[in-house]
């Protein structure tokens, strides 16, 4: 994809949009700026959903259980449909085309600081869970391609994520614009195909040497609000609305739902394509990063490990760049258009890192981090304020029949965002609790069979893996646990 055709980088390409006006209805033509048939937007607006998410999204069904959580998945891909509707039609009626534009003709400056601090959030628990998915998949790579003992230096995922940032990431977000990244975006739709290639053909192999287990393919599990964060981080795109839309030939709201629809009709579907391998292949042993279910052995899933990482190390200086500027518009700048010295700007860009890299190194456990970013920034970026603005910017009550659409919106967003801190608080016990890089116990030579009694099931949970504490059935003696958002 040529990136002269929409600033479009990737999947979490959170930069802040300038600001487009309209005259009479229309938005202002400049003549600089290449325009894109509807084909070609819709296809940067699928570049723009599709990425590192949806390796999650096995490990969301598993924590919603498998038939509510495809229901769920459908829920979610519609209520983002409708949101970026809004978003445009926010547009239209404030007359600013940008997500910044729009939050601050709603809410006045309030409304724009509130989407800086969830705009900072969002990319910079982003980078963390970056550094989490390099530490676990290039140590296996390394292992497996050099033979090194799994105690050596450098099969020690702080040292990875260490190197790789002092080698690649450090050098690429010290510059000052990163735009020649943009063409990443092409190159990570290709990782992403690989990586469900990869997938659908282990997917006969490694279903035969998974146990089974009694909580595999129940239709409903207790974990909902987890999962729906899950979901919204992987159709996370709004950030990108105005972008690609302001790029259409002769914009209007009747080509944007049909951009809109079709998008998401094929995001939706790469996503279940990928939750129903993933799912079929490892059902309750799915774990936040889907790779990490593999063995150490497996030639093709660590081609598809190192294609993943080189991806996000690639993703992450994008994220950078944007907490970087959030950090200087809000502290170090009167003025937008200036320019902050090189010595802030590098000081900024190191502090970043150096919090980031220290976060990451304190968790292994990517669902953690997936779950996090999904119900505290996903849930309010792509539903509650777009709605919440639309009813600020419309005439008539929030319960006509025009608007009563978008209050169920703001009603949905805000309980889940809510639920999950609650969650957060009352199953704090259950962090960071996930198999932190061991071997899978089906990788083991002696379990390459399917174990079905309940001998097997007892030692697997006596194993350095304890599905037990994944899973809500599992968890305790007293019976099934309120929804965790922390629980693996």
């Amino acid at each position: 994809m040529s990136s002269g055709n929409i600033n479009t980088i990737n999947e979490n390409s959170y930069i802040l949009e300038e600001q487009t006006n309209k005259v009479d209805g229309k938005i202002e033509d400049d003549n600089s700026t290449p325009r894109s048939s509807l084909p070609l937007a819709c296809f940067n607006f699928i570049n723009s959903i599709i990425g590192s998410g949806v390796i999650g999204i096995p490990y969301a069904l598993q924590k919603a259980g498998f038939g509510f959580g495809l229901v769920l998945l459908f829920l979610v891909a519609y209520i983002t449909d409708y949101s970026i509707i809004l978003m445009i039609k926010c547009g239209h009626l404030s007359g600013r085309f940008s997500y910044q534009g729009i939050m601050e003709a709603a809410f006045g400056r309030p409304g724009y600081i509130l989407l800086g601090l969830l705009q900072f959030f969002y990319p910079f628990v982003a980078m963390v869970s970056y550094n989490v998915v390099v530490g676990d998949t290039v140590t296996k790579v390394l292992i497996r391609l050099t033979g090194m003992s799994t105690t050596s230096l450098f099969a020690k995922r702080q040292v990875i994520v260490l190197l790789a940032n002092l080698l690649i990431t450090i050098p690429l977000c010290l510059y000052r614009n990163v735009s020649k990244l943009a063409k990443i975006s092409f190159f990570s739709l290709v990782c992403i195909a690989f990586i469900l290639f990869s997938i659908l053909v282990r997917m006969g192999e490694m279903s035969h040497r998974v146990p089974h287990h009694q909580a595999s393919w129940t239709f409903f599990n207790n974990d909902i609000v987890p999962a729906i964060g899950i979901m919204a981080f992987a159709f996370m795109c709004h950030h990108n609305t105005f972008l690609i839309y302001t790029s259409i030939e002769e914009p209007d709201e009747k080509k944007w739902a049909t951009v809109t629809h079709a998008s998401i009709f094929t995001s939706l579907t790469v996503s279940v394509l990928f939750g129903l391998a993933g799912y079929a292949t490892f059902a309750a042993y799915s774990q936040g990063d889907l790779l990490e279910n593999y063995c150490w052995d497996d030639d093709l899933m660590n081609l598809s490990r190192l294609l993943f990482s080189v991806q996000i190390l690639l993703t992450y200086p994008i994220e950078c760049l944007v907490t970087r500027e959030v950090i200087e518009n809000s502290i170090f700048k009167d003025d937008p258009s200036a320019i902050v010295s090189d010595n802030t700007h590098y000081a900024i860009t190191l502090a970043i890192i150096i919090v980031t890299y220290l976060i990451s190194i304190s968790t292994d456990c990517l669902g953690v981090v997936l779950e996090l970013n999904g119900v505290l920034a996903a849930v309010p970026l792509a539903y509650v304020l777009p709605a919440l603005s639309y009813l600020r910017l419309s005439e008539g009550s929030a319960f006509s029949r025009e608007n009563i659409r978008a209050l169920g919106v703001v009603i949905f967003g805000v309980s889940i965002a809510a639920f999950g801190v609650l969650f957060l608080f009352m199953d704090f016990d259950k962090f960071n609790v996930c198999s932190h890089g061991a071997i899978m116990e089906y990788c083991k030579p002696q379990n390459t069979t399917i174990f079905t009694n309940t001998s097997h099931l007892h030692s697997l949970k006596n194993s350095s893996y304890v599905i037990s504490k994944k899973l809500p059935k599992m968890r305790s003696s007293s019976g099934m646990s309120k929804s965790s958002f922390f629980g693996f």
